[in-house]
């Protein structure tokens, strides 16, 4: 292990990191309280409201600032002294489902016009196996004139924060690290030892680590997908899925997932990073590539399910009027990147329903910027449909009465999880 780690500790050397979102920041003021960090963000905009101890993404309280030895800036300058880099951008897909690498080159370009010899680079963003040495380090060794492994190292340790939760945290989750050699491979584990309690597990290789944590997703994804296609097929029986999956589940290995919209910024885009690299490689990854089919497809089964049930009730759906509840990706967060809940939006106005969406966390500016509709203000019924399509803790408290007076006589009741279909009796009710 070289002698960075011992540097770090004692302040004598600098952490920066790359990319102050929903990862980079917890990361970035957990090592702020025990070594130097440098906050990098190309957005100044953002970088003032954290100089200030606020979290753009609203998921830290302002405590979180406190006691934090931290330096957030916007200016390269302020990264010609730094050591130790950890790259935390998101890695998103584009209209095609392929793999959008810009917020990554764009980062692993200003770190390679800091790079020194002896610096280390660690790569925490979600990426298909062989991304950091074949796309990432050529842009650092051109950039900086260094050679890869003899001049400076590269790790990856690929992130596990979940946004909203605040039980599986950076300190509680068991980080995977690894090296591009036996000396990083051990100078990245015992850095992030600082910091994650729960312990690092060492993986053999940069490729293993990245496919470990490109594998995680994909597995949900698949799981999730077989749930919702059986809601399917259950809904064609005429039988509750979550009734169904109730009893499965007094089983002891039964695997307990839940069918319903999958969105975000993991679970709806990882799997797509290894199917691209699958087929670079010759291979179509058929599971993998019917589980996103199915999952990106849901939305659009949710809104046609609700105008059939408006047809049923012999109302034109150009006269009805839907309110859809909640509008991000998932629950109790406010972040709506990729959020599955526009796709049930956009179906319902292609059979020109009038769509009223409503979201305690989400904000309406944000909302009308990336998928061309506000939130109202406030709920204002009857409707002829109501979707909870987000199950945010303030919906939990809600019953058939609540529902019932914001309904038409002959109103529906659309419930994606399944959270009120012990309670309700008598509406008309339909869960996935």
């Amino acid at each position: 292990m070289s002698d960075l780690y011992e540097r770090l500790k004692r302040k004598e050397a600098k952490m920066a990191v790359i990319g102050l979102g929903y990862v980079g920041l917890p990361i970035a003021l957990a090592f702020a309280r025990k070594i130097k960090v440098v906050g990098f963000d190309i957005n100044a905009q953002r970088v003032d409201m954290m100089r200030r101890g606020e979290d753009p993404s609203e998921e830290l309280p302002r405590e979180a600032f406190e006691g934090a030895d931290i330096h957030f800036t916007a200016d390269i300058e302020d990264l010609k002294d730094v050591e130790f880099f950890i790259v935390a951008v998101p890695t998103p897909i584009d209209q095609q489902n392929i793999p959008d690498l810009t917020p990554l080159l764009s980062a692993t370009r200003t770190v390679g016009r800091v790079l020194k010899k002896g610096d280390h680079v660690v790569f925490e963003s979600t990426v298909y196996p062989g991304c950091t040495e074949e796309d990432c380090v050529p842009v650092l060794e051109e950039l900086s004139g260094l050679n890869y492994i003899s001049d400076f190292k590269v790790g990856y340790s690929p992130e596990r924060i979940n946004p909203g939760d605040k039980v599986h945290t950076l300190e509680s989750i068991v980080k995977v690290t690894s090296g591009c050699d036996a000396e990083s491979a051990e100078t990245v584990a015992k850095v992030y030892e600082m910091v994650v309690k729960a312990g690092v597990h060492r993986a053999s290789s940069i490729k293993v680590a990245e496919a470990a944590k490109i594998i995680e997703n994909t597995q949900r994804d698949v799981n999730i997908a077989l749930t919702n296609e059986l809601s399917i097929i259950f809904n064609r029986m005429g039988i509750n899925t979550f009734d169904v999956l109730e009893a499965a589940g007094t089983k002891w290995n039964f695997l307990r997932f839940q069918p319903g919209l999958v969105g975000g910024h993991c679970i709806g885009v990882d799997p797509y990073y290894l199917v691209f690299k699958a087929k670079e490689l010759g291979y179509h990854a058929q599971i993998i590539d019917s589980g996103r089919f199915v999952n990106d497809s849901m939305g659009g089964y949710v809104a046609k399910q609700t105008v059939k049930k408006i047809i049923a009730t012999g109302t034109n759906p150009t006269d009805s009027r839907v309110l859809v509840m909640g509008a991000t990706f998932k629950e109790n967060v406010s972040d709506i990147r990729n959020s599955k809940v526009a796709d049930v939006v956009k179906e319902l106005k292609s059979f020109s329903v009038q769509v009223d969406v409503a979201d305690p966390h989400a904000d309406s500016d944000h909302v009308k910027n990336e998928y061309g509709y506000g939130l109202v203000p406030s709920v204002n019924g009857p409707y002829d449909a109501i979707i909870v399509a987000v199950n945010h803790a303030e919906y939990a408290d809600y019953d058939e009465q609540w529902f019932r007076g914001h309904l038409k006589p002959n109103g529906i009741l659309v419930d994606l999880k399944g959270t009120y279909r012990k309670s309700v009796k008598d509406l008309n009710y339909w869960s996935l």
